[in-house]
């Protein structure tokens, strides 16, 4: 009994402890995450449905799996949610090591994965990791606690710039061995926007820029594949039942949406036309059932997330905690431009590069990390909400005291 007494005790000291984390959430982040994971699910489920039954006799295989890893992402990003952001800054080191480990392990025979041509995913049994999603989020998480160890050195000398990059670049090098060259674009992207806002020298950003714009060019140029991808994005209608017959279904699939598409559920395209229309594509398919309306609505909440993640990452900064504002920074911009470059392909504005959408598209590793890394964006909003909290608490006391003893004196 005697110990029972101070476990009761506890239970409500927890229960008020996990009400003020729930209470201090971003509704803004969870809203708008919550959104594009319903619709995602939605369009997953339509888009799918006539493959899945035709594939594996299951019309809702593709539906229930998208639910399970929803499920499981939901609950990564809880856990996410409860380490302390210190926790994460002193773990960028080892989050670097880990993910060239896995992008080394990724390119090992009998370990990694094939799919189309590509070498991208670990088998975990219930599902497969591809790697490259994990390192996106490490990789933020290194960066941003690189810029808060070395952010003077970033800002003054050009070693400071280049050190980080070299270990972007083996992991880049990695990457395209697999080939992934779109998670190396995002990727690459995105450090270039922290280290941009973490105060790197415009001219060394310039320099490095054009480098790697005209790395990609050779890649390009270099790779039969990859020129082939770039002349039937540049005209898919040469070759529309080759080369360019992916992009050509997307694009009819979106001119026949007009403004209020044609109806959930009603796409023509999704029928055996449009490959992948469930996963990379699953824009397109949107585009035609849902119309103009619908595009706009996704394109507005990703602009809200984006939005809302540069507004965390300002706050982070007003609270001087750096590497919560660089990671904040980061998490924007990786899934704005992730998000920008799918619509993009499907759009046939962009060579297509096999990106998924950001908590839309059917994928687990993709959607479980997406969450993990919208978990650590609450936390980052958590923390400094309660550390802006007790500035305050401790300004106020500090007045109240010099008043009290102002009226003292005065009183005397």
């Amino acid at each position: 009994m005697s110990l029972s007494i101070p476990v009761f005790r506890a239970i409500p000291i927890l229960k008020r402890a996990a009400d003020d984390q729930l209470n201090k959430l971003d509704p803004v982040v969870l809203v708008t995450s919550l959104a594009l994971l319903a619709i995602g699910l939605v369009m997953v489920t339509s888009a799918s449905i006539s493959v899945a039954d035709r594939n594996l006799s299951s019309p809702f295989y593709y539906m229930q799996r998208q639910a399970v890893f929803i499920v499981l992402g939901l609950a990564a990003a809880w856990l996410v949610y409860q380490v302390r952001l210190v926790h994460w800054e002193k773990s960028g080191m080892a989050l670097l090591g880990l993910s060239l480990f896995l992008l080394i392990m990724v390119l090992l025979p009998g370990v990694g994965k094939e799919v189309n041509g590509s070498t991208r995913w670990i088998s975990l049994g219930v599902f497969n990791l591809q790697v490259s999603e994990a390192v996106k989020l490490f990789l933020i998480i290194y960066v941003a606690g690189y810029l808060v160890r070395h952010g003077e050195t970033v800002r003054t000398s050009i070693w400071g710039f280049i050190k980080p990059m070299l270990m972007i670049g083996l992991a880049a090098m990695l990457l395209l061995l697999e080939p992934d060259f779109g998670a190396t674009v995002v990727i690459i992207g995105t450090v270039l926007g922290m280290m941009y806002l973490g105060g790197v020298r415009f001219l060394q950003f310039l320099t490095f820029l054009g480098l790697f714009g005209a790395a990609a060019v050779l890649l390009i140029v270099s790779s039969p594949y990859r020129m082939e991808r770039l002349t039937s994005f540049m005209n898919p209608w040469a070759d529309p039942y080759d080369s360019g017959f992916q992009l050509t279904q997307s694009l009819i699939a979106i001119g026949t949406g007009g403004w209020f598409g044609t109806g959930l559920g009603g796409s023509v395209q999704k029928l055996f036309y449009l490959p992948e229309s469930h996963t990379d594509f699953l824009f397109a398919v949107l585009s035609e059932e849902l119309g103009f309306i619908g595009v706009c609505a996704v394109i507005a909440l990703y602009s809200i997330l984006f939005y809302r993640a540069t507004r965390i990452a300002l706050q982070a900064e007003k609270c001087g905690n750096r590497f919560a504002a660089y990671t904040a920074y980061g998490i924007g911009i990786w899934l704005a431009m992730q998000a920008v470059i799918n619509m993009g392909v499907n759009m046939g504005m962009l060579p297509t590069k096999g990106l998924t959408l950001p908590l839309m598209s059917y994928g687990g590793s993709s959607l479980i990390i997406c969450c993990m890394a919208i978990g650590l964006l609450l936390r980052i909003h958590y923390e400094c909400g309660v550390y802006t909290k007790q500035a305050v608490n401790r300004n106020n006391s500090g007045k109240n005291g010099r008043g009290g003893k102002r009226r003292r004196r005065t009183g005397s």
